[in-house]
């Protein structure tokens, strides 16, 4: 099963933010500077993401309202059911971040792979995943004030002020610029990618320093990290279930249910781990914790579930609207 190599620098970033955390005018720097990677994460987001090709996805409704219930409706349900598990196997803090892992959008590089991979509706996974990001700017905040409150370690009213400020204003100004930069971002994408990664992690030593200087680690051990891990292994296998058995329930051929179930099931750790920053602000290394245990948890999970998938027979698919509306004759056989 695969280790996702970012996985490692991101614990490596926890590490070296453990052993030299940021302090004092460090410190300062530190979060400006997040606050400004972040910022710029968010505008090559928008640069990136094409209008166009959004709006033609509106074609497939049916299945992007299906993928959009699954990470916003159904996880959010699923995490509120977990809180009955604190504090026998959960402290409240990891529920927190428990919680906060169901309210964030789904990914989409991980998410167009596997539905590759497993033969499934591609065009459809693109749309999709860029759907549930651009929703969850706005739709994340709004749910962490509804579901985590104060509670959440700092999160109030006026965070949801510097997620306009610090996400959607930078988003919207890349997609008003799109079409004047959308070709260097095109070209230089292996480039950009490098900054966005890098900006992440600077956006996880921040937290994490943060959680060291105020001695949020003394909270965790063990036993509760493996609790943890459980949990979020029985998240996984649920979503992975009705993903794939309802979307098959609504009517959805095999194609469309490969990439409802690798859109729905999953969490993204790029869109996750800024919004924490801003959300939790001297509290994100916790939220985060468990979101960036579920991003490696469902890389190998949907790995072998999609290499599963590649060798099923070839078989007729049942009609779906999403075919119906492309103009693909029902009968077509998948290859």
């Amino acid at each position: 099963m695969p280790i996702d190599p970012y996985i490692v620098l991101l614990l490596a970033t926890v590490g070296l933010a453990a052993l030299l955390p940021a302090r004092g005018t460090g410190a300062d720097v530190a979060s400006g500077a997040s606050t400004a990677a972040i910022a710029f994460l968010f505008f090559l987001y928008g640069a990136r993401l094409s209008t166009h090709e959004a709006l033609a996805g509106l074609r497939h409704w049916r299945l992007h309202a299906t993928v959009l219930a699954c990470t916003f409706v159904v996880f959010p349900v699923l995490g509120l059911v977990a809180r009955g598990l604190v504090p026998v196997l959960l402290t409240h803090p990891l529920y927190q971040g428990l919680l906060f892992l169901t309210l964030v959008p789904s990914t989409i590089q991980s998410s167009i792979a596997f539905t590759s991979i497993a033969r499934g509706n591609v065009p459809a996974a693109i749309c999709a995943g860029s759907f549930s990001s651009l929703v969850g700017i706005v739709v994340t905040p709004l749910l962490a004030a509804a579901l985590l409150g104060n509670s959440g370690g700092g999160f109030s009213a006026d965070s949801l002020v510097k997620i306009v400020l610090q996400l959607l204003v930078p988003f919207l100004a890349g997609q008003v610029l799109r079409r004047w930069i959308g070709g260097f971002v095109a070209r230089h994408k292996k480039v950009l990618g490098l900054v966005d990664r890098g900006s992440i992690l600077l956006v996880v030593y921040t937290a994490f320093s943060e959680g060291m200087t105020q001695g949020i680690w003394h909270q965790v051990s063990p036993v509760r990290l493996a609790g943890l891990l459980g949990v979020e292994a029985v998240l996984l296998a649920v979503m992975l279930a009705l993903t794939w058995y309802g979307s098959r329930a609504l009517g959805f051929g095999r194609e469309d249910r490969i990439a409802i179930q690798f859109a729905g099931s999953k969490k993204s750790l790029a869109s996750g781990l800024p919004m924490a920053s801003v959300l939790f602000g001297g509290h994100a290394s916790l939220a985060v914790l468990p979101l960036m245990l579920f991003h490696q948890m469902q890389l190998m999970v949907c790995a072998v579930i999609a290499k599963r998938r590649a060798h099923d027979p070839r078989t007729t698919p049942r009609p779906s609207a999403a075919h119906v509306v492309q103009g693909e004759p029902q009968h077509r056989v998948l290859r």
